[in-house]
């Protein structure tokens, strides 16, 4: 049994004063298993959703090795936006309440750079920002790191997704190598897997939830007679569950193109994803359902491989798999990182054989069940949250993450917290913005300027 109490650490006896001061009890699961070793100076990946007290476990770490009488940068917390770089901030400077004259200094886009230069002439300890504000401080020279003794990524995978890898690897690039680096991250792709063995060295990995457990995918059976039956179960289900996002698995590709032809004609924001497709158009297609742009994916097995989309709130097999393992794969789709999942079949009388397996393998017997009463399709319509605008520069334009996300957030009226994923690729980058204020978005790209450029855009049918 891991001791929880925070004087169980060894910490400086000004942060354990303040600790009680604030009111922190006990040990959160992800302090309680991550702090042992960032306090012995430890490479540590922690995996844990938002809320989890990540942030004082990297905080309590960072300031209890903190030279307070040596003005120079010793730590540097990257974050994907700038309301999350002060949110860290503010929690940082209220664990530090009982270090004396430490300054801690945010670097974010969106406000003018000018007075960040004139902060940093004054010097600082710690920095929070964002990757591209950063880089654009080191392309500069007016931010050096040779201090830096610990380095921290908070919401990895969100910077990640948004596009920031480039800018993540230039300021890796300029860190000491004898350094410690704490990761934090939801979710663990093979991206945040690739970065940490690239910047890492030997890490401790604590994960303090399940990231896929089969007893959180609430399964359920319903017997059809031909496809007509099976599109109307779809119907019934989606109404009755509302999710917001789903993948109908189909065993054929013209099954795949029927089903999201018929599911967007009923007012569905449905995409298909099938071996036919163009490599442009399977991006565009996969961009636009993992950032929420449309809420179901119809979709084979062999198009769905590599598909790598958090949260998915549903699985509908429009077709039985033609193996056990298969079906496992597609339903483990959902569920994940301690989330409810929901996995609906449809099955004939001809799949009895299969109905067996199935039964074996999940240790259960299945029964057809009962369908929604046709009243639920009465009920509105969920319409996808987001929309894509796809933008006719890319990497090798040297369109950066952090240009489209200071174009979209120049004012007020949108926030980085608005902003969904952004993607970049060669010749084109995708952005998500929310669908009531994808007009405005548009225009803000459009009429404004990325790298003193203007590019064409368009809004993606979502």
């Amino acid at each position: 049994m891991t001791d929880t109490a925070f004087n169980s650490l060894k910490l400086h006896p000004d942060l354990l004063k303040n600790i009680e001061s604030l009111g922190y009890q006990s040990m959160t699961e992800i302090q309680a298993q991550s702090l042992p070793a960032i306090l012995q100076g430890k490479d540590v990946i922690a995996q844990g959703k938002t809320g989890s007290g990540k942030t004082a476990a990297f905080g309590l770490g960072l300031l209890n090795k903190l030279d307070v009488k040596k003005f120079r940068i010793q730590t540097l917390v990257l974050c994907p936006t700038r309301e999350l770089a002060d949110q860290v901030a503010v929690e940082l400077r209220k664990l530090a309440r009982t270090i004396h004259n430490i300054k801690i200094l945010t670097l974010c886009g969106g406000v003018p750079i000018g007075k960040q230069i004139d902060s940093l002439y004054h010097g600082a300890h710690i920095i929070v920002g964002t990757p591209g504000r950063i880089e654009d401080h080191l392309n500069r020279g007016t931010l050096t790191f040779e201090h830096v003794d610990t380095f921290v990524l908070d919401e990895a995978d969100r910077m990640l997704e948004m596009g920031f890898q480039s800018a993540i690897d230039a300021v890796t690039d300029v860190l000491p190598t004898a350094r410690q680096t704490l990761l934090f991250s939801a979710t663990y792709p093979d991206k945040i897997e690739a970065i940490s063995r690239k910047i890492m060295q030997n890490p401790l990995m604590v994960k303090v939830e399940a990231s896929h457990d089969q007893n959180s995918i609430s399964q359920h059976f319903f017997q059809v007679n031909n496809n007509d039956d099976r599109l109307m179960a779809l119907r019934l289900l989606l109404q009755q569950h509302q999710p917001e996002s789903s993948v109908v698995f189909c065993n054929t590709k013209q099954d795949t193109l029927a089903v999201c032809r018929e599911l967007n004609a009923y007012g569905y924001s449905a995409l298909a994803l099938n071996g036919d497709l163009e490599q442009k158009e399977r991006d565009q297609t996969i961009v636009q359902f993992a950032n929420k742009s449309a809420s179901i994916l119809v979709a084979t097995d062999v198009a769905a491989r590599g598909l790598d989309v958090d949260n998915l709130d549903a699985v509908f097999n429009y077709n039985l798999a033609h193996d056990s393992e298969v079906h496992v794969h597609r339903v483990g789709r959902t569920g994940r990182a301690g989330n409810k999942g929901l996995a609906c079949s449809f099955f004939t009388e001809k799949d009895s054989y299969k109905i067996e397996l199935l039964s074996e393998l999940l240790g259960r017997d299945i029964r057809a069940e009962s369908l929604p009463r046709p009243s639920v399709l009465e009920k509105p319509i969920t319409q996808a949250r987001m929309a894509t605008i796809q933008i006719d520069g890319g990497k090798k334009q040297k369109v950066r993450a952090g240009d489209i996300l200071g174009a979209l957030t120049r004012d007020k009226d949108l926030t980085g917290d608005d902003i969904g994923k952004i993607q970049l690729f060669d010749n084109w980058a995708y952005v998500a913005v929310p669908r009531d204020k994808r007009k405005l978005a548009l225009e803000k790209i459009v009429k404004g300027k990325l790298k003193g450029r203007t590019f064409r855009a368009r809004l993606l049918r979502g």
